[in-house]
């Protein structure tokens, strides 16, 4: 890793939200650590793009972990693969699907609508812009609201790649917590 994390903060609110997370994800996960102590100004920014994500998106639950957890599999996101899988868990989805990922375009798990999908942000993550084909199948199958959300996802997955990667910030083992708690 190339920053140091802070593990005691300054600040009554980023003390208090380090307390918060350590109680929803049972520790502070480390690009919280990492960022939000040098750049207080995101504690708030942060929040809210979380609670929009987690409340304001409506594509069924599968999809949207789906989504997020293949860009960051390209990108090679091990922090945002572990978080994503273990949302994915704590939701109760299967993980089948998560573990055929790379396969999604062969595997018989998969539907044509999670094809349309995948595919998308597969084209969207490696190469910054989709072919019309590959708009035209994603239409076929998904509404405007749901492409929007699609889109939105892949490219906050690859935001928060681009500050894991760089930095170096690896998993945090949420997965393994998750599935602990599970049982």
């Amino acid at each position: 890793m190339r920053l140091e994390p802070i593990e005691k903060p300054k600040g009554l609110m980023m003390r208090m939200a380090f307390w918060m997370t350590r109680r929803q994800l049972g520790k502070v996960m480390t690009p919280m650590k990492v960022l939000y102590p040098r750049m207080p100004g995101m504690l708030r920014l942060s929040y809210e793009i979380q609670k929009f994500e987690t409340k304001g998106i409506r594509l069924e639950p599968a999809l949207h972990y789906m989504v997020v957890t293949l860009a960051s599999q390209i990108n090679g996101c091990s922090f945002c693969v572990d978080l994503a899988r273990a949302m994915a868990i704590r939701e109760h989805l299967g993980m089948e699907k998560f573990d055929a990922l790379s396969e999604y375009g062969t595997s018989p798990l998969f539907s044509d609508r999670e094809r349309a999908a995948l595919t998308y942000v597969e084209e969207a993550t490696r190469h910054r812009r989709v072919s019309d084909a590959t708009f035209e199948t994603l239409r076929k199958h998904f509404r405007d609201w749901e492409i929007a959300e699609i889109t939105w996802l892949n490219a906050l997955e690859n935001y928060y790649n681009l500050i894991n990667i760089p930095l170096e910030i690896g998993s945090d083992g949420f997965c393994a917590m998750v599935e602990r708690q599970m049982v």
